[in-house]
């Protein structure tokens, strides 16, 4: 097991090549372990890189696409930022959960997706392929995008192991507007997937919308009106009641922040939500049955000092631990 290096150790004696570059050097797919915030490989927390799923329990997956923004771009270079902005979270446990979801999990970090940018009808093909992998070999996948389109061959992969999917959104856009078949765009897929079948609508929810959209196409909608007139813990009883013990996919919108919150994104909405209100109701997720997750719309062009990686990296930390929270007798 690596540790991190004694400061009071005299220089000769303090050298331990394990104790930096973790994502290389971990003896233990298992536990947190200190390492300068500044330096070293980065992984998402510090975990080991590796395309092995042998006896992995969560692979975090980089999905660096974003030709299907319908706004500024730039979610291509979120996973980078957000696997960046994890260093300074990978020294210790999340402080609000009595566990260490990287004890409980064995967590990979799986790399980014592959596909030829100059063939954009092929990168669903492309991303179904990866996470049907991911979901044949009983790996649940935390997926680091690129822009929100990513979610819909994900879903379709998983569908083909699962089933139907109940579908937890948050984001200030429904992203069910309709559209016509064959187009690749951020701002519909949820509208396919629900006029498809990928997700049952009937046991989905979506939350902080605050962009027109008079269609719900069978999905619950809990609006930014709606979740600031009744507060977090109203909408996580909606969650727990709407969506039961079925098998559930969590995907999390960056800009379901106020751009205050989170100015690196390509289409930023006003009134929303602080980072602790997304914290609080992602640590309401816990005891759900998670099999999949996504955080989307990183795009640090548009960052300021790190705010939206920072908070996107935190979220995908605490959707390991709301997912670790199924496993109480491991770790």
């Amino acid at each position: 097991m690596s540790v991190p290096i004694d400061p009071n150790k005299s220089p000769a004696t303090a050298f331990d090549p394990t104790a930096v570059d973790q994502a290389f050097t971990r003896t233990s797919p298992y536990g947190t372990h200190a390492e300068p915030t500044y330096s070293g490989a980065l992984s998402f927390l510090r975990r080991r890189y590796t395309k092995d799923l042998t006896g992995v329990d969560v692979a975090v997956v980089g999905v660096p696409f974003d030709l299907a923004t319908t706004n500024r771009p730039g979610t291509r270079l979120g996973p980078r930022a957000i696997r960046a902005a994890s260093a300074s979270l990978a020294w210790c446990a999340p402080y609000a959960w009595d566990f260490d979801p990287c004890e409980r999990l064995n967590v990979i970090d799986w790399g980014d997706t592959h596909f030829d940018h100059g063939r954009p009808e092929r990168v669903p093909d492309a991303l179904r392929e990866t996470f049907r992998t991911f979901a044949s070999a009983g790996v649940a996948a935390l997926a680091l995008g690129g822009d929100h389109f990513i979610s819909y061959p994900i879903l379709q992969a998983l569908h083909e192991t699962h089933g139907p999917l109940a579908l937890i959104h948050f984001d200030a856009h429904s992203d069910t507007w309709e559209d016509h078949d064959e187009r690749v765009d951020h701002g519909t897929m949820f509208w396919h997937a629900a006029r498809t079948g990928i997700v049952d609508v009937a046991h989905s929810i979506q939350i902080g919308m605050r962009t027109l959209n008079p269609e719900d196409h069978g999905y619950r909608v809990l609006d930014a009106r709606w979740l600031h007139a009744h507060g977090a813990d109203a909408c996580i009883a909606a969650i727990h009641e709407r969506v039961g013990e079925r098998k559930c996919y969590v995907s999390f919108d960056i800009d379901f922040l106020d751009p205050a919150f989170a100015p690196g994104t390509g289409t930023p909405v006003v009134g929303g939500f602080s980072t602790h209100d997304a914290l609080r109701l992602i640590r309401g997720l816990a005891g759900l049955n998670i099999v999949g997750m996504d955080v989307v719309e990183v795009s640090p062009p548009y960052d300021h000092s790190e705010l939206t990686a920072l908070a996107g990296a935190s979220i995908a930390q605490e959707l390991l631990a709301a997912y670790a929270s199924r496993f109480p007798d491991r770790g």
